[in-house]
């Protein structure tokens, strides 16, 4: 018996059982529909429980949209057990969005079946489940839904905020105050007691742990700074600078997020308290400063500006304004202080010497920063990130530092061009560098005593010499392996000064007997020249014409006349 062929399904078949899931909506748990019946079964029972208190004057419904939306939820509040009419009113396009989807929940609120809720999410507000209906959206019919809910019901009145229209929202209440931002006390003491910075309550207002309540009524500036705010209910605040670098969570989006829309700017006014060490207290800062930290502190209510940063921005703009005298860090000094300012760098004296010659070679301000780039300032300031001569040297050698050479240790720009770029590319501490600099042309300026130049006598007078001016400038040690590297007289001058520093056990083997024979004739010729020349060049007991009388000497038991060529 034949088969009966295979029953075939096509995609589609509406006899086939498919599983869909559609994006945005969950079962529900018992706890969402307990809270869920509770919120609409208060709706239904009274529509106006959404509203805020209204303690503003309030226009004609044509003319103003708070009167307008009043009148509208009215309306659907007298149809709220008509689903028929509810039916028709969600589903609109036109009118006020408020009541289209007050309708909606309404009509949600008639059903029995609340186990699939659809899920609202916002960065900002939070989540929430609620009853999709109709054609309100989707944030007014959450904020609707979850009414008790303190910050996600401020979404119902979103269009309202884009026209300027304010809301403010907490634990204990609902205010509606018009197109004029004036924030509840209530509001204002709930959003500073549960702010993430854990204020203190005292008599002049809230404060931060490291404010106390004199600092907050005097204004008195803080080595480090803070923000003292004045809220326009009257509440005064104050925060330093440390509470901020410190805090996990944002402060000012913790008071924002209470209120629509969330422009902190409106409500409260920001003062940075700080001035830089130094800075006299009968002297204001500059306006321009002032102008610029206001700017910046509007930004930072605004939550463009980080809690962490926002300190350091205050800082430095005040500083960049200072346009004149000078700046280590955040200490200030007079035009008169230089040597002040000098002292308060880290280094040495002979650092600050320099850095002082570059200062005098300056036709304007400059600007020295922490990432080791400068820039001119117009005005006659000297501004450093870094307060330590090094980094400062290090980052004005390029420019300054043929000046710095000239000026310092007279050297011209042949000489000193390579001195420069040495040190340009190896950056070596300029402690060091300019200590040894120092010593090398202490010691060309006594070789310059000696009476000739260096090379300027016949061999092996030169020879002699030169072993002498080399064994002042890095001792005797620094000359042997010079000497055995000769030929001829020179090779014998080299063995007269091993024997006269007894330095002959060692290098013996590398001299010919010859050498040591003419060499050895010379020893108590060259012992006398080495001596005038120590006497001369170290302690000045000695005299040119001494030293000129030992080379004489000399030069006539090597038999070469000082006078040739």
């Amino acid at each position: 018996m034949a088969r009966a062929p295979a029953q075939v399904r096509f995609p589609g078949d509406k006899n086939r059982k498919q599983r869909v899931k559609v994006r945005g909506i969950k079962q529900a748990s018992k706890e969402i529909q307990k809270r869920l019946a509770r919120n609409l079964e208060a709706l239904l029972e009274n529509p106006e429980i959404i509203l805020p208190r209204i303690d503003t004057d309030l226009g004609r419904p044509w003319r103003d949209p708070m009167a307008f939306t009043l009148r509208s939820i009215d309306i659907v509040s007298a149809k709220r057990h008509n689903t028929r009419w509810l039916s028709k009113k969600m589903v609109k396009r036109r009118g006020d969005g408020v009541s289209r989807a007050l309708a909606g929940s309404l009509l949600a609120a008639s059903e029995e079946d609340w186990s699939t809720v659809s899920v609202f999410k916002n960065q900002l507000f939070g989540n929430a489940s609620y009853l999709r209906r109709g054609n309100g959206k989707q944030g007014h019919q959450a904020a609707i839904q979850n009414h008790t809910n303190h910050r996600l019901r401020l979404l119902l009145w979103d269009e309202h905020a884009k026209a300027g229209h304010y809301f403010f929202s907490w634990e204990g209440g609902f205010v509606y105050t018009g197109t004029v931002a004036n924030a509840p006390k209530e509001w204002v003491e709930w959003s500073l007691r549960g702010s993430p910075l854990g204020l203190q309550e005292t008599g002049h207002g809230f404060a931060g742990k490291s404010i106390t309540e004199e600092i907050l009524k005097s204004r008195k500036p803080t080595k480090s700074g803070w923000i003292s705010m004045s809220f326009n209910d009257g509440t005064e605040l104050g925060i330093s600078a440390e509470e901020l670098n410190q805090t996990e969570l944002p402060f000012i989006p913790s008071i924002a997020l209470g209120m629509l829309p969330p422009r902190v700017p409106a409500i409260a006014s920001a003062e940075w308290v700080w001035r830089p060490e130094g800075w006299p207290e009968d002297m204001p800062m500059p306006e321009e400063g002032v102008e610029e930290v206001k700017h910046a502190l509007n930004e930072w209510m605004s939550s463009r500006i980080v809690d962490g940063s926002i300190a350091e921005i205050c800082r430095r703009r005040i500083l960049s304004s200072i346009n004149e005298g000078f700046l280590s860090r955040n200490i200030w000094f007079s035009e008169d202080d230089r040597k002040g300012f000098l002292e308060s760098l880290e280094g040495s004296e002979i650092e600050r010497e320099a850095l002082s010659i570059i200062l005098d070679n300056l036709e304007e301000g400059v600007y020295v920063k922490e990432d080791g780039t400068f820039e001119s300032i117009g005005e006659q300031v000297i501004r450093v990130d870094e307060a330590a001569c090094h980094p400062i040297l290090v980052t004005l050698w390029e420019k300054h530092g043929m000046h710095l050479l000239r000026e310092m240790f007279d050297i011209d720009e042949d000489e000193g061009s390579d001195i420069h770029a040495k040190q340009a590319k190896r950056r070596q501490g300029f402690g060091a560098f300019l200590r040894q600099l120092r010593e090398s042309r202490g010691v060309d300026d006594r070789l310059q005593i000696l009476p000739w130049e260096r090379n300027s006598l016949p061999e092996p007078l030169a020879f002699a010499d030169r072993l002498i001016r080399d064994s002042f400038r890095s001792g005797v040690s620094s000359t042997v392996s010079s000497t055995s590297k000769q030929k001829g007289l020179l090779q014998a001058m080299g063995w007269a000064w091993l024997v006269v520093h007894n330095k002959t056990e060692s290098d013996s083997w590398r001299f010919d007997s010859e050498s040591k024979d003419k060499g050895g004739d010379w020893v108590p010729f060259l012992t006398r020249l080495y001596e005038e020349g120590v006497s001369l060049l170290e302690d000045g007991k000695s005299s040119p014409e001494g030293y000129k009388d030992a080379m004489e000497d000399l030069s006539s038991a090597c038999g070469v006349s000082i006078g040739s060529t």
